[in-house]
């Protein structure tokens, strides 16, 4: 990713965001959700929970079609743990923060071990700003 691609990626990302995460299943059947997320320095972040099968099909291929507000590319996705880690703490609170309008409306449940962050850093896309068209 180039620096302007990653300049409007936050601009237009910094906030909670919802785009769609596609995931593949064992047999190859694709799978698309909306996510609520925000972008943070190449990687988008979300909450969710490691028993889903979304999960499931992150853990046995990391690689997943993403796309938002005139944005569509690919990353990797990863577990970063429980979100009650130590580790976790600094993203955590800004997950919490951009998230705070439905964060304790009963969906997060930081109670639950399952309840963890996902990353998804980005690999290439295509973004459209200004009517121009920017890959990476």
């Amino acid at each position: 990713m180039n620096i302007k691609t990653d300049l409007i990626l936050k601009e237009r990302f910094k906030n909670d965001s919802i785009i769609s995460v596609a995931t593949v299943d064992e047999t190859g059947k694709p799978w698309v959700r909306i996510v609520d997320a925000i972008y943070i320095d190449g990687a988008f972040y979300t909450i969710s929970n490691s028993a889903t099968n979304k999960m499931k099909h992150i853990n046995q291929n990391p690689v997943v079609g993403i796309c938002g507000e005139w944005f569509s590319g690919h990353g990797k996705a990863e577990s970063l743990g429980y979100i009650c880690l130590e580790e976790n703490k600094d993203l955590a609170d800004k997950l919490r923060t951009a998230f705070a309008s439905w964060y304790n409306n009963g969906h997060t449940d930081e109670n639950d071990v399952n309840t963890i962050i996902l990353k998804i850093t980005v690999t290439d896309g295509i973004v459209y700003k200004d009517g121009k068209r920017f890959e990476f």
